[in-house]
């Protein structure tokens, strides 16, 4: 717990439980939706190409995500903790430019 604390730059184990359980529900959450978002634009594995349709349910999956993460932060009152993790995420995968 303390390697995590002091990674994470926190005080307390309350803390750590939060942050576990806001990770918890984006991700079951937007993996919940994701099929529904699909099926309103009738994006179906039957339409289209079976790689094409977990490409597009994957790409939307992790858009989905980021946005439900800083939420759910913002909804736990860990807002700081989680946007700085987000645009670390963020810059990691190529998008440090829009972070400067």
């Amino acid at each position: 717990m303390n390697k995590l604390k002091k990674r994470w730059n926190i005080t307390s184990n309350w803390q750590i439980a939060i942050i576990l359980i806001v990770f918890s529900i984006t991700g079951s959450t937007a993996a919940y939706i994701g099929k529904p978002i699909l099926g309103f634009f009738n994006i179906t594995p039957e339409n289209i190409n079976l790689v094409l349709y977990w490409f597009i349910r994957v790409s939307l999956l992790f858009i989905v995500y980021q946005i439900m993460l800083v939420f759910f932060g913002w909804l736990f009152g860990q807002f700081q903790f989680f946007w700085n993790f987000e645009k670390k995420m963020l810059c990691r995968i190529g998008f440090k430019r829009f972070f400067n």
